[in-house]
């Protein structure tokens, strides 16, 4: 897993972990992984979304609470 960048550094993601129809998400302060992707809820729009935001550090906290919460795997 990854270490998320958290540019603004308030975010609530702490890693991610990238693949190709997926992206798996780890919380601050919870020891469970979330995953989101191309075949579940997320589809694939959202995910490759996630997947460039987690890339630039900025922005996937937000994009999950306000488009994906509870469309994980």
């Amino acid at each position: 897993m990854e270490r998320y960048r958290n540019s603004s550094g308030n975010s609530g993601v702490s890693g991610y972990e990238i693949g190709n129809d997926y992206i798996r998400v780890k919380f601050t302060g919870n020891s469970k992984t979330y995953q989101y992707s191309y075949q579940g809820k997320a589809g694939k729009n959202h995910v490759d979304n996630m997947k460039s935001l987690a890339r630039s550090g900025s922005g996937l906290n937000s994009y999950i609470n306000s488009y994906v919460k509870f469309k994980y795997d």
